[in-house]
């Protein structure tokens, strides 16, 4: 019997089950089934959430069988070693193992810094009272919501730097502060664009039930209930068709009328070509309109409940609650308009299938594809937003992957982790860094010589500590009801194998990195349908340039601009890194990345303290 062919995402939901549920020895995990629609600009199908471990996790199945682990045990084994040379050296010649000198600094003003910090974290509450305007109608987002979003992240933006200049911070404090800013500014961008969008898509789609209603009235002799029953009549004519050709029509071809390129939506629309539930659908429609009560027919019979796709394992789309008004008269009465519309997309005339089409693909992305289903604008509660500024991502999504309980002994080790990292961290800063702080007079090259190593070690090590030891508490910690933790833990990938910047800048730093590809790049390109996706990533790495410009001018109190140029000089090394003969010689362009990044770090601390 030949299979009908089905969406990549269709097949990935197939193997977790229905549910999208995935047992493991670590919980359940639920997996997130994004797409990318076809007949409007789905933002939120440019990032998917799916449950993915970190690198160095423990508990990471392929990390644990990786040829390289060995080296990883080595790396922290020689720099216990390290400090432990460095903590007795010191002991005899000083008398102390450390001077906490540093300590001093950063600990500067400590209790200001905090009640600022928190004071910046709660201003972003702010979002929850402009999403429920839009919702209700009192704000249109485009374009007069847009602005005041804008508005709003400006003033954040420039109350943090103003703060932090007026406290005369030292350069932790007052990078801490900005880069915090930063992440609460991106944390909000999101969320306020991302509920401004889905309300259009909301109106979008009660447009479309109203066109496809009129379209029937106009185009159906009979009106809106003869054109469910004409289609229910198709769908049982190709029911019979499909059981007497195996699956394949006369022409030998399989049958593509109920594509439309969504898996949830396709999921409903080939449980109706089941004579039992497109005889469910009938029994319900006839009782409403007979003036019956539709909610006493038998459970199995309802039709807004989960389709039973025969023959597939495919997750279904099942609404929440309905999308769109639904007329009070005829037979469409208490049945849903998602119910309606897949039943109407296989009506013989094309203009009321095509609207229901269109119609699905809009009313699929209100509603989350997790298992609470949850979908807009009943996300736009207080609750939620803190949900997901306790997520370690900087996209807002309405439901994100999870698992089903938190695991004391995984926090306990990442917070060891921590602890550990930040004092090795700390020792190479007061020992290795500070008192090797380039002055104008000493010779430039040995400064990057001396600096180049210790520069390196502290932002592995500073890496490690973020997206490691940080994002991944984070993670375990964000409860839903207490009971379960952000199961997409891919905060970094293998960026140590690059072989172009590029390639590098995509992968070192994910959530970031998702940040500019979905509200940057991606919007980009939509608002500007003329410009290539070489000037959007020209435009997406000014604004990256421009903002690590910024927290260097507030660090340093120096406008050098230094550093947004190293950046924007990476655009041209990015277009030769293209080349076929540079791309076929992987080692080249690993050792070129390198040599870079050790340069880079040493270069920018020498250009900015000595220049």
């Amino acid at each position: 019997m030949a299979l009908e062919p089905r969406p990549a995402s269709v097949y990935a939901a197939s193997s977790v089950g229905e549910s999208g549920a995935l047992e493991t020895n670590k919980g359940t995990f639920y997996v997130s089934k994004p797409f990318r629609s076809k007949s409007s600009k789905k933002l939120r199908a440019i990032v998917t959430f799916e449950p993915r471990k970190s690198h160095f996790d423990t508990t990471n199945e392929r990390s644990g069988t990786n040829e390289f682990r060995g080296f990883f045990t080595l790396f922290w084994i020689s720099l216990f070693l390290f400090t432990v040379q460095t903590y007795v050296s010191s002991l005899e010649a000083n008398g102390y193992a450390l001077s906490f000198a540093f300590a001093t600094m950063f600990s500067r003003d400590a209790i200001v810094l905090a009640i600022s910090d928190a004071v910046l974290v709660l201003t972003t509450a702010l979002c929850v009272p402009f999403a429920k305007a839009v919702t209700r109608g009192r704000l249109r987002y485009y374009w007069m919501g847009v602005v005041l979003q804008h508005i709003l992240q400006t003033t954040v933006l420039v109350a943090a730097v103003v703060w932090t200049y007026h406290r005369q911070w030292p350069w932790v404090q007052s990078g801490f502060l900005t880069l915090h800013s930063f992440v609460m500014i991106m944390k909000m961008h999101s969320y306020m664009s991302i509920n401004g969008y889905l309300q259009d898509v909301l109106e979008r789609s009660q447009h479309a039930y109203e066109e496809l209603q009129s379209l029937t009235e106009e185009q159906v002799v009979g009106g809106w209930e003869s054109a469910l029953h004409e289609a229910e009549a198709k769908v049982k004519e190709a029911s019979r068709r499909k059981d007497n050709t195996g699956g394949v029509d006369a022409y030998g071809s399989q049958d593509q009328e109920s594509s439309i390129g969504t898996p949830e939506a396709e999921a409903v629309i080939r449980s109706l070509a089941d004579p039992s539930t497109a005889d469910a659908l009938r029994r319900r429609l006839v009782a409403v309109s007979e003036g019956r009560d539709a909610s006493k027919l038998d459970r199995g019979t309802s039709a807004d409940i989960a389709f039973d796709v025969k023959g597939t394992n495919s997750s279904t789309y099942t609404p929440s609650r309905p999308a769109t008004p639904i007329p009070a008269h005829g037979v469409s009465r208490g049945v849903s308009s998602v119910t309606c519309a897949s039943l109407l997309i296989h009506h013989p005339n094309l203009s009321v299938a095509s609207t229901a089409h269109k119609f699905l693909d809009l009313d699929s992305e209100l509603v989350s594809t997790g298992p609470k289903k949850l979908r807009y604008p009943d996300n736009v509660t207080l609750g939620n937003f803190i949900e997901y500024m306790l997520v370690p991502t900087l996209v807002y999504e309405l439901e994100y992957p999870r698992t089903d309980r938190i695991r004391p002994l995984y926090v306990f080790e990442k917070t060891a982790a921590f602890m550990g990292s930040f004092a090795l961290l700390y020792t190479v800063t007061e020992s290795f860094i500070i008192p090797l702080t380039p002055t104008p007079g000493q010779s430039f090259f040995r400064s990057l010589l001396d600096l180049a190593l210790p520069f390196m070690i502290a932002y592995l090590l500073l890496f490690y500590i973020i997206f490691e030891c940080i994002c991944n508490a984070f993670a375990e910690l964000w409860t839903n009801l207490g009971m379960s933790s952000f199961a997409d833990r891919q905060f970094y990938e293998d960026w140590w194998n690059s072989t172009s910047w590029d390639e590098f800048s995509r992968k070192w730093n994910k959530p970031v990195h998702t940040f500019l590809l979905r509200h940057v790049y991606a919007s980009t390109l939509a608002s500007y349908p003329s410009l290539s996706r070489t000037g959007a990533m020209v435009m997406t790495f000014l604004l990256s340039a421009a903002a690590h410009e910024l927290v260097m001018v507030i660090v340093t109190h120096k406008i050098r601009l230094y550093l947004f140029l190293m950046q924007l000089a990476q655009i041209p090394l990015i277009l030769v890194s293209r080349a076929p003969a540079i791309k076929r010689n992987k080692l080249l362009g690993n050792v070129v990345f390198w040599l870079g990044l050790y340069a880079g770090f040493p270069l920018l601390c020498v250009a900015y303290v000595a220049y």
